[in-house]
């Protein structure tokens, strides 16, 4: 009996670190870790030991002979990475790396970190371990969380299971959470970078990627990474207008990010009502009457940006069929695939050319439309359609004409891709959509050498690339380059106080919120969720969490709220 990686695989590493005989892959020290869709188990070389299980911070290892319905392909994904042809090679432990070793202070190294999301806590979990530092988080919303709490499915509940032990970082002795404090509203870059040693910035990446086409703007046509927010109840988000009231949505792209969205629009709200899905959403979710969404997808399915695991998800979502828009080249692309790649997937599922002009037909589905690209959003006070343009296959690929063709529909959600935003007082590459460095140190352009002290890491570090666990090897090269950096004598010495730093975020920010209003909102929220018959029921505005994290008001209305609902 082997073990198995699943779904929720956050690809962290944590189970290799435990692994007695190598026989998870690809390791940190793998030249493709952070590049295979999740992480594996050797079964030949697999000794039952459940060490993985244990340490999995996501719920996502189990014994083969516990997986039932449709997780029993993850057995198969995990065997197949290691057959003759596949992915894995099983290597040696690399040898061991040690930070260097800090020459002797009179102080602490003192590291502030704006961001409390993955890349963030994975950088002050490594600072305080190895380095004995002293750690400042700040946060400009007053929840801390980022991608963990905001950008994961709310029906992933075991994928947001790493964030238990991102709060037990937030008590750790020599760190401080500042919260609802801003860089560049309340602190400036210079200020911060005044009372530590090093800065290290994990903001992420809050823009989007446009489309650039006419009618872009209309209503009905938003970001996904804003859906995202609105339905993870980001303060943000609680005003975005989403209008469910059309049967038919239009996704452009086909990332994990698309399936998502897709997979939320369809689901049964009484599933989700299990869930820490936004109320809003979720009483919007209820109203709303979309009963298909297209994916459309630029290229074929070979070059799809899904996971095999999401997408294997998607195919078993209840009461909604999954259909493949038919079309010679695609088709020509899923009959050939190999057994291991995404189009094979997509083997068993239906193909049918879609009559756009019909409505959609009785019950839910998903239509995936590949080799179509939008080309205008059409409507006069709101979408009402998407002009599409097939691509043009040439006769040696099944001759299709490509030509243009209107899809129908009241709601456009663009999931192209997240872009990060310029940091006040950091340079920015407009170009890349990030802060231009040098395996995480922070660059000057005009000099380009780099900027004492300044450190970023996550997205705004390498793009909107990767999930939870990327962040962490990346956390690790950031964080040794900033100890070389501590070794060399090249950090600037600070010249304020902690104390100091204290003071100006009380003068600057009154409304800021510490460790223990974060598990006051944290207790508040599961409390609530509790009394709903639901992992939590989450805040979704700033003066919510605000007056739950100084336990001003009565959380009745909200438990009554959640439990009507």
């Amino acid at each position: 009996m082997a073990y198995a990686i699943t779904q929720n695989c956050c690809s962290d590493a944590t189970c290799v670190s435990v692994c007695p005989v190598n026989c998870i892959h690809p390791t940190p020290d793998e030249p493709d870790f952070g590049t295979t869709e999740m992480l594996y188990v050797d079964p030949q070389s697999c000794i039952d030991c459940g060490a993985c299980a244990d340490a999995c911070p996501v719920d996502a290892v189990f014994p083969v002979d516990r997986l039932r319905g449709g997780d029993t392909v993850y057995a198969e994904l995990n065997a197949a990475h290691y057959a003759p042809g596949g992915e894995g090679e099983p290597a040696p432990w690399a040898p061991p790396t040690f930070p260097p070793t800090l020459p002797a202070r009179e102080e602490p190294l003192r590291v502030a970190i704006v961001g409390t999301g993955p890349a963030a806590c994975y950088t002050a979990e490594t600072l305080l371990r190895t380095a004995g530092a002293h750690v400042t988080l700040l946060d400009r919303l007053p929840v801390p969380g980022g991608l963990v709490r905001f950008g994961v499915a709310p029906d992933h509940p075991a994928t947001k299971g790493v964030a238990d032990g991102f709060r037990e970082l937030f008590h750790h002795p020599r760190l401080r959470l500042h919260l609802n404090v801003e860089v560049g509203r309340d602190v400036t870059a210079a200020e911060l970078a005044a009372h530590h040693h090093a800065v290290v910035y994990a903001v992420g990446a809050s823009g989007d990627r446009t489309l650039g086409i006419p009618g872009e703007d209309l209503p009905g046509s938003l970001s996904a990474r804003r859906l995202v927010a609105w339905y993870n109840a980001h303060p943000d988000a609680a005003t975005t207008p989403v209008d469910l009231s059309a049967e038919r949505a239009v996704v452009v792209g086909n990332g994990n990010v698309a399936l998502d969205v897709a997979r939320i629009l369809l689901s049964d709200p009484a599933d989700l009502a299990r869930t820490d899905i936004a109320d809003h959403a979720l009483a919007a979710l209820r109203e709303g009457r979309t009963r298909e969404v297209v994916l459309l997808g630029r290229r074929g399915p070979e070059h799809a940006a899904y996971t095999r695991p999401e997408l294997l998800a998607l195919l078993q979502l209840p009461g909604v069929e999954v259909v493949v828009d038919d079309h010679p080249a695609v088709a020509a692309v899923i009959d050939a695939a190999a057994d291991g790649d995404r189009a094979a997937v997509l083997r068993g599922v239906r193909r049918e050319r879609i009559d756009w002009a019909q409505p959609p037909p009785a019950g839910k589905r998903i239509v995936l439309r590949f080799l179509s690209s939008p080309v205008e959003l059409r409507g006069d006070t709101r979408v009402e359609a998407v002009l599409t343009r097939r691509a043009e296959v040439p006769a040696a690929a099944g001759a299709f004409p490509g030509g243009e063709e209107a899809i129908p529909a009241g709601l456009v959600l663009t999931a192209i891709g997240y872009r990060g935003a310029p940091v006040p007082g950091l340079p920015f590459d407009p170009a890349t959509g990030t802060v231009p460095n040098d395996e995480g140190r922070v660059l000057d352009p005009a000099t380009g050498q780099p900027v004492p002290g300044a450190y970023v890491v996550g997205w705004i570090k390498r793009g909107p690339t990767g999930g939870i666990g990327a962040n962490k090897a990346c956390s690790g090269g950031t964080v040794a380059a900033l100890l070389a950096d501590a070794a060399a004598g090249l950090l600037p010495d600070p010249m304020g106080t902690p104390g100091q730093l204290r003071r100006l975020v009380r003068t600057r920010a009154p409304h800021a919120l510490g460790r223990r209003a974060a598990a006051a909102i944290d207790r508040a929220e599961r409390r609530a969720g509790k009394a709903a018959g639901r992992p939590r029921v989450k805040f979704a505005t700033t003066a919510e969490l605000l007056a739950a994290g100084r336990a001003l008001p009565s959380l009745q209305s909200l438990v009554r709220r959640s439990s009507a609902r």
